[in-house]
């Protein structure tokens, strides 16, 4: 008994150190979420707005550590602790089964469901909702939300202020000219689509609820019903203009599509307090998570921006978060440009996902920004060693992350060693995630840029040239909805393989659609090429192939250069320069993660460049270092030294090197001079027995211009006899002659200067 209450005592201490993390939020509501999770058709979409109109439902979620076991949790409850004079309005049920979970991808990395309610305002202003979560082992905790009801007003009130007038900004200006501006104007006039009916309105209008509660939100919905306005059976130019003007003035998505009704905002003097603003993808899935037509929320959610790494957020990761959090990447992008004053804090180092508005700028921007994507940025990106790239089109977006954040190659292998920063975003001493090119190094590889060339003009592929908008020419592209890939693969998604499961196994299938108009009918990004030996193998294989023999010729973290296979490189500051250059060509490759897809040219001239360098002699005289390291474990073991004979068979090593002799396998020792060396342990992998024959070499200096001729006798009492003819010399130099001694026990030589011939 003892000993169980020891566990028991134990397992709830374990539990105790797990911080509860709790919180309270509206939870977004998509028409994929209705679908997929099975909820009934008549439940409204919300955006997860914290500002809505009157009547409209908040579907609140209280959400736990994840890492906490869902057993451990007791109870929530809610408690609607503020709420606005005269409001009659009470936590229910919320209407989600136990089947729908977190909404955000990243967030279901961290947090569980604990409970869930629903509130539906009743008349304006702000009301706050508490819920507390209990549990056995991990405490308590109370958290709270606060939502501000409404009444929709239309862009035009917007405009008042926010079209460059009372010095704000000038959305509204850049919002008209936009689709968003026009989607409804359009449809409803027939120039949009010819199959453009109600049930799109629910999306192009604002404030479209048809639940009788909302029928004071001031919304389209409750406009059109009061002046009895109904869709018209034709689409005609005429019809827009035929509407009621406030209803002209609700249609179309405009501002409060997005940040809610603005009745609250307008009459607190534009208070920040009572208006949406968010980078969370609730506010477009919305609308564009409803598969298979609106689908580019659903392809996100697949994607690894919608997983984004919390890590490099927060405190003091001011640099990090400019490419790693929603929130960093517009502030940057905004103090860049001229476009749009800041609406985040330059220092807001919060964490938000790479979601659709890191992306796009939901109220359209000025020219060169792309107004039909609504691209936050297409300003041409610099790369650490000062390349200007130009040739992106609409993948300059992607570039403004994808590149290395470490400044240049060479820079780099220089400054690091003696202590130099070259982390970009850093406030923290130097280290050793300081050193390589970091992660997304994508631009640099398929522009065939900011590497470690060795002074040599390694080629590049034609993918920089010949793909229309660079990355968004493959990793976007369309596939039917037909396609198995489909919202696992392409689109927004970015993603150009998918797992697929056929009779219980899984394997990885390539979308190489867009491949095809160029290379052909292929089936896998490992294509067949020639490799370095002629050999035909696949692109990836061949790039796996030569990273992992670079990576064997490299230390590992014991600083000892084993020949070993390795994942990661442990580079510290007393690396050699040539062992950093190979290093930092190594983890480019590895980086940049398609293994030679996206530049296979280069990607396979910096390894062999590297190996190659990495393969030379580092000491005069001496042995291919790679020979050394492979049989001795270093270049400075003196028993690798050329004429060192490890084995004491009279072979030294350079002999058995230029035979492709293990030098560490002794030959047997015959009369005669012979030796027989068994060729099994050679480099080739042969079996053959070889022969060697004992010999001397003859060395003498020689001057240009002048005949020299080799002599030999068997003994020096006999005659000297030409060996072959003169010998010109046609530089000042050394000249070696290896002279053959099988069939003598002793011979003599001697060098004779001779007329030329």
């Amino acid at each position: 008994m003892a000993i169980v209450l020891t566990s028991l005592a134990a397992a709830l201490t374990a539990n105790a150190v797990t911080a509860l993390n709790g919180r309270l939020i509206a939870r977004p509501l998509t028409p994929g979420d209705i679908a997929k999770y099975a909820l009934p058709a008549s439940l409204e979409y919300s955006g997860g707005l914290n500002t809505l109109g009157i009547g409209t439902p908040v579907y609140l979620e209280a959400d736990a550590n994840i890492a906490i076991p869902a057993s451990q949790i007791t109870n929530v409850t809610f408690a609607l602790t503020n709420a606005p004079i005269g409001s009659q309005a009470a936590i229910a049920a919320s209407p989600f089964g136990t089947n729908v979970g977190v909404y955000e991808p990243a967030d279901q990395l961290v947090y569980q469901v604990a409970g869930r309610a629903l509130l539906r305002p009743d008349v304006p202003g702000q009301y706050t909702v508490t819920a507390t979560i209990g549990t056995f082992s991990n405490g308590t905790a109370t958290v709270s939300y606060t939502v501000t009801a409404a009444v929709y007003q239309g862009a035009q009130l917007c405009e008042l202020c926010h079209s460059g007038s009372l010095d704000v900004t000038e959305e509204y200006q850049y919002w008209s000219n936009t689709a968003h501006a026009m989607i409804f104007t359009e449809g409803i006039n027939g120039t949009l689509t010819s199959h453009y009916n109600s049930s799109c309105i629910k999306c192009h209008t604002v404030g479209y609820d048809t639940n009788a509660a909302s029928l004071l939100d001031g919304g389209f919905y409750a406009v059109a019903l009061s002046n009895n306005w109904t869709f018209p059976t034709t689409l005609a130019a005429t019809n827009f203009a035929s509407m009621p003007t406030a209803l002209q003035n609700l249609a179309n998505i405009q501002c409060e599509n997005c940040h809610g009704p603005g009745s609250e905002h307008f009459m607190g003097a534009g208070d920040t307090n009572k208006i949406t603003m968010t980078v969370f993808t609730g506010d477009c899935t919305q609308c564009h998570d409803d598969p298979p037509t609106h689908a580019d929320g659903t392809q996100w959610y697949a994607s690894k921006h919608a997983v984004t790494t919390t890590t490099p957020s927060g405190a003091g990761r001011d640099q990090c978060v400019e490419c790693h959090t929603a929130y960093g990447f517009i502030t940057r992008i905004q103090n860049s440009t001229v476009t749009n004053t800041i609406s985040f804090p330059p220092t807001n180092t919060t964490y938000a996902a790479i979601g659709c508005q890191t992306c796009h700028e939901p109220h359209g921007q000025t020219v060169p920004m792309d107004n039909s994507y609504l691209i936050r940025t297409l300003a041409s990106v610099t790369l650490g060693d000062g390349t200007v790239i130009t040739n992106a089109g609409l993948g300059e977006l992607c570039l403004e992350c994808h590149h290395a954040r470490d400044g240049g190659a060479s820079n780099n292998v220089a400054n690091w060693p003696i202590g130099i920063r070259t982390w970009v975003g850093a406030s923290e001493p130097p280290s050793s995630r300081d050193f390589g090119p970091h992660e997304g190094v994508q631009g640099d590889m398929i522009e065939g840029a900011n590497a470690i060339t060795y002074g040599k003009a390694i080629p590049s592929s034609a993918h920089r040239y010949a793909v229309s908008n660079l990355c968004v020419g493959c990793h976007m592209q369309t596939l039917a909805s037909t396609d198995p890939g489909f919202l696992l693969s392409g689109g927004h998604t970015f993603e150009m393989s998918y797992s697929m499961v056929t009779n219980g196994v899984t394997n990885i299938v390539d979308q190489t659609g867009a491949c095809i108009q160029c290379h052909g009918p292929i089936s896998s990004f490992d294509f067949p090429v020639a490799d370095q030996n002629g050999a035909i193998v696949g692109i990836q294989t061949q790039v796996q192939q030569l990273l992992n023999q670079l990576s064997t010729l490299l230390p590992n973290a014991s600083g000892v250069v084993d020949g070993s296979v390795k994942t990661s490189l442990p580079v510290t500051t007393n690396w050699t320069t040539a062992q950093l250059n190979a290093a930092y060509n190594w983890q480019f490759v590895s980086n940049d993660g398609s293994m030679g897809v996206h530049n296979a040219n280069f990607a396979v001239g910096l390894l062999q460049a590297s190996i190659a360098d990495l393969t030379g002699t580092s000491v005069a005289g001496g042995l291919p270092d790679k020979w050394e390291i492979t049989y001795f474990g270093s270049t400075t073991n003196a028993e690798g030294a050329p004429d060192a004979d490890p084995t004491g068979d009279g072979i030294p090593n350079w002999l058995k090197y230029s035979l492709g002799l293990d030098p560490l396998v002794a030959g047997i020792q015959v009369p005669g001079g012979v030796v027989y060396a068994n060729g099994a342990g050679n480099l080739g992998g042969g079996t053959n027995t070889i022969q060697i024959y004992t010999a001397a070499e003859i060395s003498f200096d020689t001057v240009a211009g002048t005949a020299y001729q080799i002599q030999e006798a068997t003994a020096l009492s006999q005659g000297w006899q030409n060996i072959g003819g003169p010998i010109v010399a046609t530089n000042t130099a050394s000249f070696s002659y290896l002279t053959p001694t099988r069939d003598n026990v002793q011979q003599f030589f001697r060098v004779a200067v001779v007329p030329n011939p």
